[in-house]
């Protein structure tokens, strides 16, 4: 994995950095954390600044999610079960998306990046149900933001370390996810406490 990142951000710097997180938000099967914190290791190296790898990943997830979103919104849930699966978005994670996002809405596209499978699905969800984009991108984009600082921000202070990053998302991702969930959960009743407008 990491000769094939050496070589994307070798040949093409930042702006192959984006199009790689174009892809892999939109569906193709990218390990978007790895890359991510690959970016802030290099970082911690001098070979790339921070704030411009900041700039251009946030780019790369705000396309990709803009991207999806409008494709839910104009191509409808058909295009997803058809052509989902070529992206690996299967009927399972469609359904579970689709049973999050009804109850949560448009705080599971802020949260949804930090959840593997979820973020793929979520913008095509919000365009599939006519969520305005002006909602849609509050949330959406925000997420994006905080997502991609998170990761870039570890890979440059684990240095050398990064790729404990890919160990322990694989390791411990369901008590992350199951983290993340009960974080929505408590959200969503303050919510219908009226406590979060």
């Amino acid at each position: 994995m990491q000769e094939q990142l050496n070589y994307l951000i070798e040949h093409y710097g930042y702006l192959g950095v984006t199009g790689v997180l174009i892809a892999g938000i939109v569906g193709l099967p990218l390990p978007d954390e790895v890359i991510l914190t690959y970016v802030g290791y290099n970082v911690s190296k001098g070979e790339m600044s921070y704030i411009l790898a900041l700039i251009c990943v946030f780019m790369g997830a705000i396309v990709g999610i803009s991207i999806s979103f409008q494709l839910g919104n104009k191509l409808g849930l058909p295009f997803i079960r058809k052509f989902g699966p070529k992206l690996h978005l299967t009927e399972k994670r469609i359904h579970t998306t689709e049973k999050l996002f009804d109850k949560f809405g448009p705080y599971l596209l802020f949260i949804g990046y930090f959840i593997p499978g979820v973020r793929h699905i979520t913008a095509y969800l919000a365009g599939i149900n006519s969520l305005s984009f002006r909602k849609f991108a509050l949330y959406a984009y925000s997420g994006a933001i905080l997502w991609g600082f998170t990761f870039v921000t570890l890979g440059r202070e684990l240095g050398d370390n990064w790729h404990k990053v890919e160990f322990y998302m694989s390791q411990y991702s369901v008590y992350f996810i199951s983290l993340v969930l009960m974080i929505i959960f408590v959200m969503y009743l303050y919510w219908r406490k009226g406590l979060i407008k």
